[in-house]
């Protein structure tokens, strides 16, 4: 469809919602071996890869959407739904695994009644299990990315983590961003 809307969607707010990506297409759309990038450009933009987005870019590219698709759930850096305010990442890496990362995501887990690739149904929180954050030493570690930035936690217990947790969910819901 060439009005950059999704099919089942109306008003002008889905067009403009994906015009955002025309820059992208523009830049990348004719480039052969550019489909990861779009892809990450994409998700950049929306923070997940939405069907109407993938549908868009299938249009530009003439790569179908089935290709496209394959290739955003083959690598575990695409998201497919749209994540919370504050992404938890929980690191599984070998110091954080010796040290007490199951753990963690327990606790992550308990509190807020999500498992890995879930969000809570607020949209305020979204957990997921990465392979390493890179903090060794700190182990076990947990990052929270939001629109703020990235805050790193270390040497982590059940405690520390519902604590931090509880004082983000205070914070958003007392009004004030944190």
């Amino acid at each position: 469809m060439n009005d950059k809307t999704c099919s089942g969607c109306s008003g002008s707010g889905e067009k403009d919602r994906l015009d955002a990506l025309e820059p992208v297409l523009e830049q990348y759309a004719k480039t052969p071996g550019s489909l990861i990038t779009i892809l990450q450009k994409a998700q950049e933009i929306y923070g997940y890869l939405s069907i109407d987005t993938m549908n868009r870019i299938s249009e530009a590219t003439g790569i179908r959407t089935a290709k496209i698709y394959g290739v955003a759930t083959f690598y575990a850096q695409f998201r497919l739904q749209p994540i919370g305010k504050y992404l938890i990442m929980v690191c599984k890496g070998t110091a954080c695994h010796v040290n007490g990362a199951d753990m963690i995501e327990e606790a992550v887990s308990e509190y807020l009644g999500i498992r890995d690739g879930e969000t809570t149904e607020d949209g305020l929180f979204t957990l997921n299990n990465v392979a390493c954050l890179g903090c060794c030493s700190l182990a076990p570690v947990m990052m929270i990315r939001s629109a703020e930035g990235d805050e790193t936690y270390g040497n982590l217990t059940k405690d520390k983590v519902v604590q931090i947790l509880s004082e983000i969910r205070e914070r958003k819901q007392g009004g004030a961003e944190a």
